[in-house]
C-alpha cells in the first residue's frame, strides 16, 4: 500500500504496514500477532511507539532469531517507519498502525511476547491527560498477561514526572513486576540508552534520562 506525503515522497508499506482496520473485530476472540510474520522465531518482541522506526531498523539486523512488532498511532510516523524496514528488506519487522494499548488489551493471546519496549513515550503532563498515558495499572496486567514467564518491560523516559508516574506504578503493581536495572539493547550508539530519534533531539537539548525494567513476576 503505497501513501504520497505533501513533501512529494512515496512511502510504501507494503508487506510491512498492518493497518488496524485490517484486524479482525476484537469479539472474535485473541489473536497471535507472531502470525503476522512469514517464518516463525525463537523469541517475539513488541515495541510501542515506534515513530519513524529508528530502534527496530538499529536492532532487529542483529537478532535475525527475534520478530519485532513496532505499534504506532502517529499515520505519518506509521507509513514512515513501514517503508523505512521495507527499504531495510528487515523480514524480522512488522509496523502496525494502530493504539498500542488497546492492541495489546483486546487482540493479543497470552504469554506470546518475550520483551515490550516503550521509550519516550509522550508524557500527556496536563493532570487531565493522565488517563491517556500508556502506563496504567490497566495496562500493567494486560502487559503481564501477554508476556511469557520472565518477560520484561523495558521502559525509558527524559520527563521527570512521567518517571515519578512510572516509578508510582512500577511501586503499587510489584505483584506482578520486580523491578530491575535497565540493560542498554546491543545496537546503542556509544554515549546512548536505546538510540530513538526523540532521544537523539532530547539529548541536543541537554535532557537527562531515567530507565528501568520490570520483570514478570
Amino acid at each position: 500500500m503505497s501513501f504520497g506525503l505533501s513533501r512529494g515522497k512515496t512511502l510504501d508499506t507494503t508487506g510491512y504496514g498492518i493497518l488496524h482496520s485490517e484486524l479482525p473485530p476484537f469479539d472474535q476472540g485473541y489473536i497471535d500477532p507472531r502470525d503476522f510474520f512469514d517464518k516463525p522465531a525463537n523469541s517475539f518482541e513488541i515495541e510501542i511507539g515506534s515513530g519513524k522506526g529508528t530502534f527496530l531498523v538499529k536492532q532487529a539486523p542483529l537478532n535475525p532469531e527475534i520478530n519485532y512488532l513496532g505499534i504506532e498511532y502517529a499515520a505519518e510516523f506509521y507509513r514512515y517507519a513501514a517503508d523505512r524496514v521495507r527499504r531495510h528488506s528487515l523480514n524480522n519487522v512488522r509496523i502496525l498502525y494502530s493504539n498500542a494499548t488497546e492492541f495489546i488489551r483486546f487482540w493479543c493471546a497470552d504469554q506470546i511476547a518475550s520483551v515490550i519496549h516503550l521509550y519516550f513515550s509522550d508524557p500527556w503532563p496536563k493532570k487531565r491527560h493522565h488517563k491517556r498515558r500508556v502506563i496504567q495499572d490497566q495496562s500493567l496486567l494486560d502487559f503481564h498477561r501477554i508476556l511469557e514467564p520472565n518477560g520484561k518491560l523495558h521502559i525509558v523516559t527524559d520527563h521527570a514526572d512521567l518517571w515519578e508516574w512510572y516509578e508510582d506504578h512500577a511501586k503499587r503493581n510489584q505483584h506482578l513486576f520486580d523491578r530491575k536495572e535497565f540493560a542498554k539493547p546491543e545496537s546503542v550508539a556509544k554515549g546512548e540508552i536505546v538510540g530513538t530519534n526523540f532521544e537523539r533531539k532530547y539529548a541536543k537539548e541537554g535532557r537527562s534520562f531515567k530507565a528501568m525494567t520490570l520483570l514478570k513476576r
